[in-house]
């Protein structure tokens, strides 16, 4: 009787949803696809046709526009670059960031130079980001993010002229960290190549240098930052609008140098792309919020695929690699190269973080061609 009592209780509430008969037909819960479906559906993106790139077109590669799903059910959209009179499958790489910018900025110019160079590759416009899909816009996410990356796999993986045993990611700035989470989690990322990092987790939880704080100013400094942002959202909802929290300055002046430099790229013919929050209005206030307590970094030492870490010896955000290649291999970095196992931390000489954008005296290509070459095959 007892047992009676509880089953029809479940069934009142709604957690046994099926008669309780002999009948073993009758016990088939209802079919959920009546009123949703699984099937990955692709978005009709506006793709512009146009050469609309920061850098000028190769004539050894081959261009086209694409398109793929995230798991999430975002379109993205993406450049492919294809080596001239390839055959046969390829090695594949997916290429994005940095955070804010779009993939005719920094990621198409990686995606086409490792096109050159025999790498089918692709630079993909995050979510909610310029091509790509996602509403509303200027908003970022640590697990959507990531996969990003993922969905570039998927897509890569999945083409009759990519060796699917052979695709890498490089990450560029902010989507280097999330290159990383990827290659915790996608171990059909066979290599990984980081470029000027930022930890967009760190810095969203702890603000610029937090090696220079002490751990109760970095607490007090996180809540007031929380107290701030939640009053945002009250305000942008009662406003039934975001907030823009502002991209690149219009005037650097008197400013650290690293907006300088990022004036410099953003702001100027050298870089500036109308669709590119960096360039423009930037994220929304509230855009990262969920930073703050999603740490992407935590199961990177678990990572067992080869990573290449690269960052400028003079750039602001240095930090932010030296710590993620002692978290990843428990080795303190040493010198302008440090080894440890198949992870590899190479520190450019003079070089600031905005420079392994778009200098091609220092980003290392090169380095970037053995690593993968070596590592995809």
């Amino acid at each position: 009787m007892k047992l009676k009592k509880i089953l029809a209780t479940m069934i009142s509430l709604g957690v046994i949803g099926m008669t309780m008969t002999s009948d073993a037909a009758t016990r088939t819960p209802a079919d959920a696809t009546d009123k949703y479906t699984s099937t990955i559906q692709v978005e009709n993106l506006q793709l512009t046709s146009d050469w609309d790139k920061v850098f000028p077109k190769s004539d050894k590669v081959n261009h086209r526009k694409v398109t793929f799903v995230n798991r999430y059910g975002i379109t993205l959209a993406a450049d492919m670059y294809t080596p001239k009179n390839a055959t046969g499958k390829l090695p594949a790489i997916a290429v994005s960031g940095p955070f804010g910018a779009v993939k005719e900025q920094s990621s198409g110019l990686y995606a086409q130079e490792m096109a050159e160079r025999g790498f089918i590759t692709i630079a993909f416009d995050p979510s909610y980001t310029g091509e790509s899909g996602g509403y509303p816009r200027f908003i970022a996410s640590p697990d959507i993010n990531t996969e990003d990356f993922q969905a570039a796999v998927d897509f890569l993986s999945v083409q009759d002229n990519v060796d699917a045993d052979r695709i890498g990611i490089i990450g560029i700035c902010g989507f280097a960290g999330f290159s990383i989470n990827a290659a915790a989690i996608d171990t059909r990322i066979k290599a990984t190549a980081v470029m000027t990092m930022y930890d967009i987790s760190r810095n969203s939880a702890n603000g610029y240098f937090d090696y220079d704080k002490d751990a109760e100013t970095i607490r007090a400094e996180r809540q007031q930052n929380r107290i701030n942002l939640n009053n945002q959202r009250t305000a942008d909802y009662r406003a039934g609008r975001y907030t823009r929290g502002g991209g690149v300055v219009d005037d650097p002046t008197g400013m650290p140098q690293f907006v300088q430099d990022y004036y410099a790229y953003y702001k100027t013919e050298r870089g500036f792309h109308k669709r590119s929050g960096n360039s423009n209005a930037g994220w929304n206030v509230t855009g990262t919020m969920s930073f703050i307590n999603q740490p992407i970094l935590a199961y990177s030492s678990e990572i067992q695929s080869p990573v290449l870490i690269v960052h400028g010896e003079n750039a602001h955000s240095r930090y932010f690699s030296e710590t993620a290649f002692e978290n990843m291999t428990g080795v303190k970095p040493t010198g302008f190269d440090t080894v440890a196992g198949n992870k590899e931390l190479l520190i450019i000489p003079n070089a600031s973080h905005v420079d392994l954008y778009d200098n091609f005296d220092k980003i290392p290509f090169d380095e970037l061609e053995s690593f993968f070459k070596a590592n995809l095959k």
